[in-house]
């Protein structure tokens, strides 16, 4: 069983800057793919960005997130970051971390860290 914890979420003024963190369990980490995905108060769940496992670390981003956000891992941590720069009202939402279990494809969640930029 895979679990997830995420931090780092909080209220930022518009430009400026946050980092999420996720820890996961587990200790095939470094072949899981793993991503963040964010949803905002009634609107959908969006892919926000994601990175592969094993090495490659391949990563792709939404198209409203294209450099302004940065998305890497640290295998020696169990850890995906996701780095969030030029931060947007628009950008305020939910956001969840995930991983796919390299063997089974099984999606893994966490709890979701709020993430609100107002000034």
């Amino acid at each position: 069983q895979v679990q997830l914890v995420e931090s780092g979420g909080g209220l930022v003024q518009p430009g400026g800057s946050l980092r999420l963190s996720c820890a996961a369990s587990g200790s095939l980490f470094r072949l899981n793919a793993m991503g963040w995905y964010r949803q905002a108060p009634g609107k959908q769940r969006e892919l926000v960005a994601r990175i592969t496992g094993g090495g490659g670390d391949s990563t792709s981003y939404a198209d409203s997130v294209q450099g302004r956000f940065t998305i890497s891992r640290d295998n020696a941590k169990n850890t995906v970051y996701l780095q969030m720069n030029s931060l947007e009202p628009e950008d305020t939402a939910v956001y969840y971390c995930y991983t796919v279990d390299y063997y089974s494809g099984r999606f893994y969640w966490g709890q979701g860290t709020q993430v609100t930029v107002s000034s």
